[in-house]
């Protein structure tokens, strides 16, 4: 594994403007502590306040043990592994020489293991190539979707087991003219009513994408088929998240003014655009090229992989809109010299449980490679690691429970598929409930690390019962009394608490 520590630059201990000499000689007289162990105290406290990062190269992708071109963001198991798709490489010209891609699991220290190979039916009817990443259902099982299904033609909604045991629960482009959409570029989400919910980015009779609703039956319902008439609702969506009043939020990468749009959608369909991104070559910034997360302010932020102040080479930025539709850039890329702070951002957000906004971009960085970053709620951006020249693509990260964000780069260079990596920031564990909200009674499972021996769990403060069934998930329910605030669980003496607020609906 390569190991690269990212060490703030040094400084002399005393260099804080904060403490005078002045005042450090007042300290050192006051206190009668010799000048030596008063610098060695101080200089131990400034270095136990900023831990360093650490940047690890977990996995080398290379075509052959472990196919190539990781796709999408990872996601936890309840097992705590973590899982993911690959693509698969080009072998040839044309698609009918595309690779098959697969579904990998690996553990947190770097372990990985291939669960399933697509392709592996006849005439490829289970599909392959997928391009996005997995959904972690309520019943534990994994959801997603593949490019290309029989012979090669429509892809497909499928489910898989931790085991690697995959059922095809719909195949896309059946309806005329695939009206019922055809690629999915980003993880579906399940709703509070239990269907998934997932945007094509293509197809719809119009071509250019569509929302849909699969239940556990089976049986998909478009909701919105995009640019039907002007493309003033927008055209290409990107991923959706189901927002804390229970709506559908999501973007288009084109359409609306020409540059995108952010929409809410209620779960029946009925679709409002809250603000529409500039045209190209503008001054704001346009086209999206992913979904939206809600922080814990309440309000949706996302990323834009082209705009800002300067006309070239739109490096794409960060924004904030309100859901009644108040957005605002929160980052600009390209603003550091050299564009040393990154460009064109093409993944999804996550926000860290320390409240910071966590990301990628695909390009520039001291490599123009793109890095991985860290912005703050005062919009202070810090670069954590610059990829080499040759990455081409993020999809962002994930930060699991054990306090670690990981994530996967591809590339285009010889003899390089692509790597998963891991970033330690110094955060320590938490745990997620599945699903983040819920009605009084209703069945929760919380995922965490070393949850063996777990003497307490709480909703808010009401205490809940629960059972204990591995070191990394326990299964509980929804107390009477219960209010929407963090879920705590106590193991081990220590308290751990829930990334999100749990809704109580």
């Amino acid at each position: 594994m390569l190991r690269f520590p990212l060490v703030p630059s040094a400084r002399p201990c005393f260099s804080s403007p904060s403490i005078t000499a002045h005042n450090r000689r007042r300290l050192i007289e006051r206190n009668r502590v010799p000048h030596l162990l008063f610098l060695f105290l101080l200089c131990l406290a400034v270095a136990i306040a900023a831990p360093a990062q650490t940047f690890t190269t977990l996995t080398v992708f290379n075509n052959t043990t472990n196919s190539a071109q990781p796709n999408g963001p990872l996601v936890q198991g309840l097992d705590g592994n973590l899982y993911g798709t690959t693509v698969g490489q080009n072998t040839g010209t044309g698609s009918e020489f595309q690779d098959k891609g697969t579904v990998f699991k690996i553990i947190p220290s770097g372990a990985l293991t291939t669960i399933y190979t697509f392709c592996s039916q006849p005439l490829c009817a289970d599909g392959g190539n997928p391009l996005a990443g997995l959904l972690l259902g309520t019943d534990g099982n994994f959801y997603g979707t593949t490019s290309f299904g029989t012979n090669r033609k429509n892809g497909a909604i499928f489910k898989i087991t931790p085991a690697g045991d995959l059922t095809v629960l719909y195949r896309l482009c059946l309806r005329s003219a695939c009206g019922d959409g055809i690629k999915v570029l980003s993880p579906l989400i399940q709703g509070t009513d239990g269907n998934l919910y997932g945007a094509a980015s293509t197809g719809g009779f119009a071509g250019n994408g569509t929302i849909f609703r699969l239940n556990p039956s089976g049986t998909l319902k478009v909701l919105h088929a995009f640019c039907a008439t002007d493309c003033a609702d927008g055209a290409a969506p990107n991923g959706l998240i189901q927002a804390s009043d229970g709506n559908l939020y999501g973007t288009t990468t084109s359409g609306g003014i020409g540059g995108g749009t952010v929409f809410s959608m209620t779960t029946t369909g009925t679709l409002t655009t809250l603000s529409d991104f500039c045209k190209p070559s503008c001054t704001g910034l346009y086209s999206p090229q992913a979904g939206l997360i809600q922080a814990s302010d309440g309000d949706l932020y996302g990323t834009t992989a082209f705009g800002g102040p300067d006309s070239f080479p739109n490096p794409g930025g960060v924004f904030k809109i309100s859901l009644t539709g108040a957005l605002t850039t929160i980052y600009n890329f390209c603003t550091q010299p050299n564009c040393t702070d990154g460009a064109s951002p093409r993944g999804v957000l996550v926000q860290g449980t320390d409240g910071n906004f966590y990301g990628t971009t695909t390009g520039s960085g001291t490599a123009n490679g793109g890095t991985l970053f860290k912005l703050t709620s005062s919009d202070t951006l810090t670069v954590l690691h610059n990829f080499p020249d040759w990455r081409h693509d993020s999809p962002g990260v994930m930060q699991a429970t054990n306090g670690n964000f990981y994530g996967t780069a591809q590339d285009n260079a010889q003899n390089h598929y692509g790597i998963l990596f891991r970033e330690a920031t110094g955060l320590g564990p938490f745990v997620k409930t599945l699903p983040t909200s819920g009605k009084v009674g209703a069945n929760i499972t919380i995922l965490g690390s070393n949850l063996t021996g777990t003497t307490a769990v709480e909703f808010n403060g009401t205490p809940a019962t629960f059972t204990v069934v591995s070191s990394t998930e326990i299964t509980t329910t929804v107390p009477t009394g219960a209010t929407t605030g963090t879920v705590s669980v106590t193991a081990a003496a220590k308290t751990l608490s829930s990334n999100v607020a749990f809704q109580v609906r």
